[in-house]
């Protein structure tokens, strides 16, 4: 009873965890972003001051021995610059702006990976890409989005083959409830973790050994560009197909495509899962700091503090479900955020039952007595797989 009680004043509600788990969230990620650019500065500064000094060594003796004005010098330098934005290379590249080009280009921009070796330089193109990129992005996050449902309940099903030929489960299926029984067929987020990074690393490394037969790179600099590309990252200083000749050009000039394509749908949905692992790895540090504020309380005596946060309350019965399901005006009053269900509430029937899912998923209620407690791991996803939770429950209730 004492600890059913700590969990029901520990906190004013809902608000003050999503707020505490947003803040500790940022709080990580500033320390991550400082402890980043303080390992990069270490091992990448020392190369930047020795290669600004040999250019320095190489202008100067340039100039030298062409009798050029160090002014003369840097303002043909700045020219060449115009010239390698402009897609004018030295190596005689192939055009930047030919049709393939143009294709690889869109390309980029609607992946987000946008390397940076062509930009547009007119106004017109400057305009269109706005219009084409806000488009285009949208649509091409909406296929991660399909591509990624259809890869978690394809696994839901080679999940459920294999649980169905084990011996002795058979016959405990049939004794299931309905809501165990569909959650037996999911996949666990370790599985799809596990399935995801599998296959991200096989498509890595396939693709670095072909980028680097046909690029001419080492086979570390081909992983790392691949790495660079598929998590969009793109950065720009490797880009393949970029030579003017390759030997079978047709065929690699697809196989570059495909491999890019196929690349960024692993890593971003080997993305959603990492973050599903990282929001239970707050949702249990918030949960040990609250625990620990409520013991305090309970040792001095006292009542807890309103202000703390706690996890999330447990609720029961016909009241229960009613705060679950709770109007929006109510959550309003309370403080809270308002609600992507609160803005879609125009929209009937399924948009309602849409949201709804997305809603229990993001805010971390606790799960009805029809659902099974365990062995859901979905049921705290973000994103994506707050509607895959409730399609893989179909997929699995309809075998």
């Amino acid at each position: 009873m004492a600890g059913r009680g700590c969990g029901g004043d520990c906190g004013p509600g809902r608000a003050n965890e999503d707020n505490a788990r947003f803040l500790l969230l940022g709080a990580l990620l500033a320390l991550y972003l400082l402890g980043g650019a303080a390992v990069f500065s270490a091992l990448e500064r020392p190369h930047e001051r020795q290669a600004r000094q040999r250019w320095e060594e190489r202008l100067a003796g340039f100039g030298r021995r062409h009798n050029l004005s160090r002014d003369a010098l840097r303002g043909f330098l700045r020219h060449f610059e115009e010239a390698a934005a402009a897609g004018v290379r030295v190596d005689g590249a192939r055009p930047r702006w030919d049709f393939p080009g143009a294709f690889y280009f869109v390309g980029t921009v609607v992946s987000t990976i946008g390397f940076g070796m062509a930009t547009p330089a007119t106004v017109g193109g400057k305009v269109f890409l706005i219009g084409y990129g806000l488009l285009g992005c949208s649509s091409t996050l909406l296929f991660f989005n399909l591509f990624l449902e259809r890869l978690i309940t394809g696994i839901a099903h080679v999940t459920r083959w294999c649980g169905a030929r084990r011996p002795g489960r058979r016959a405990g299926r049939r004794a299931r409830s309905p809501g165990r029984a569909a959650a037996a067929g999911k996949p666990s987020v370790r599985v799809v973790l596990l399935a995801l990074g599998a296959a991200s690393l096989a498509l890595c490394c396939g693709a670095a050994g072909l980028y680097a037969a046909a690029e001419g790179w080492g086979y570390l600099d081909a992983l790392y560009f691949c790495f660079v590309a598929f998590s969009t990252i793109g950065f720009g200083d490797l880009v393949s197909g970029q030579q003017a000749r390759y030997d079978g050009q047709g065929l690699y000039r697809v196989a570059n495509f495909v491999l890019l394509l196929s690349g960024v749908c692993c890593l971003y949905s080997l993305f959603n899962v990492v973050s599903i692992l990282v929001r239970q790895a707050v949702n249990w540090a918030l949960g040990r700091a609250a625990g620990a504020g409520c013991r305090r309380g309970r040792g001095r005596g006292g009542p807890p503090r309103r202000n703390a946060v706690g996890p999330g309350r447990v609720r029961s019965g016909a009241r229960g479900a009613a705060e679950a399901d709770g109007s929006s005006g109510a959550r309003r009053l309370s403080g809270e955020m308002v609600s992507m269900k609160d803005l879609l509430a125009a929209n009937k029937a399924s948009l309602a039952a849409l949201q709804k899912q997305l809603s229990e998923a993001a805010s971390g209620r606790p799960r009805r007595a029809s659902t099974p407690p365990a062995d859901d791991e979905f049921s705290g996803g973000v994103g994506a797989f707050a509607v895959m939770n409730g399609r893989l429950a179909e997929t699995s209730a309809g075998s």
